[in-house]
């Protein structure tokens, strides 16, 4: 069985664009997710760090200038491999980079790192909608920031006009087309966008099998009608048939406009690959996770997506197309190559 990557999650965005109030709200609603963070001030007093501390479950500043204007991976590689550590138990980690950083640095430095323990998790992109033009003006640069953003949240919505968060949603789209774009205030948007979470029970959680529902709505004792739903949607899809790897590949590489995280379970049943595959699927970042079935446990395809905007029926309509049809013990077994490009081995 594959041991599982912790993905590393880049929080960018302009300064006071709100990302140390969106982590402050990602920790605590993280259920029983452990977060790990890497907070990168810039200035000797580490305003960021102080502001988070007492929430995350391990935290390294480093304080006093940029990350990303390091020359190699080496800084960036010490302080992932403290947190990546097993001892640590770490689901996921957070970079807040600084207000003046360069995110495209920051991810080709987690790309670049030799750590086989971290797997890199996306970008999300934090714009102030209120002072969004003066932003554009003085940084022309943020126009690049989110065009590689997985994520885009138009943070401060509450503070313009229905009018004007219209059409701030409508230059975001056209500078980053397919990219979901969620409106928030305080930073406030679901954690589930970026990763799951887990119930506080661990003890429980490590002997269960993940149901159907926890994937889909999860249970952590939270007010469910403060996560924003009406920004996004999520859509169910489960199939007793084996899915056809070619067919699910094709999928997967054409995701629809506003379609942002894909997880759950899927059964190939080809020769050689009946093993259950995780899949994990954040903006254009996608990975498999091989894994043995629990004993008795049916052998079956159980997707959840999460997008905004997104067509229900058309998304279902589509993994229809991808079952397998022919029985998988006739199924050729190099049609599982697409799928190993993304399986952790």
């Amino acid at each position: 069985m594959a041991k599982r990557q912790i993905p590393v999650i880049v929080l960018a965005g302009f300064l006071g664009s709100g990302k140390t109030t969106l982590l402050n709200h990602l920790l605590s609603r993280s259920g029983g997710s452990r977060i790990g963070a890497v907070v990168n001030d810039f200035g000797k007093i580490e305003i960021d760090a102080m502001s988070i501390a007492g929430q995350v479950d391990s935290m390294v500043s480093l304080g006093n200038g940029c990350l990303c204007c390091a020359v190699d991976t080496s800084e960036l590689d010490v302080f992932l491999e403290k947190l990546a550590r097993p001892s640590a138990r770490l689901d996921v980690i957070v970079i807040e980079a600084s207000g003046l950083a360069e995110p495209q640095e920051l991810i080709r430095m987690i790309l670049a790192s030799e750590n086989r323990n971290i797997v890199y998790g996306g970008l999300v992109e934090v714009v102030d909608a209120a002072e969004f033009e003066r932003t554009r003006t003085t940084h022309p640069e943020l126009d690049r920031h989110v065009a590689i953003a997985d994520l885009v949240v138009l943070n401060k919505a509450d503070r313009v006009a229905d009018g004007v968060r219209d059409r701030l949603l409508g230059t975001l789209g056209e500078l980053s087309p397919g990219t979901p774009v969620v409106p928030a205030s305080y930073g406030r948007i679901d954690p589930e966008l970026l990763f799951d979470r887990k119930p506080r029970e661990e003890h429980l959680e490590a002997v269960r099998q993940l149901s159907f529902e926890d994937l889909c709505h999860g249970d952590d004792g939270h007010d469910h009608h403060s996560h924003l739903h009406a920004a996004y949607e999520s859509v169910e899809f489960v199939s007793d048939e084996p899915m056809h790897p070619r067919r699910l590949m094709e999928f997967l590489d054409s995701r629809p406009e506003g379609l942002y995280r894909i997880k759950g379970f899927v059964h190939f049943g080809i020769p050689g690959h009946r093993q259950k595959f995780t899949v994990h699927a954040v903006g254009d970042f996608l990975r498999f996770y091989p894994s043995s079935w629990a004993r008795g446990e049916q052998r079956v395809t159980q997707l959840v997506m999460i997008g905004r905007g997104v067509d229900a029926g058309a998304l279902r309509g589509r993994l229809d197309a991808c079952r397998g049809g022919d029985a998988p013990q006739d199924a050729d077994p190099n049609s599982m190559w697409g799928v190993l490009r993304y399986a952790q081995s």
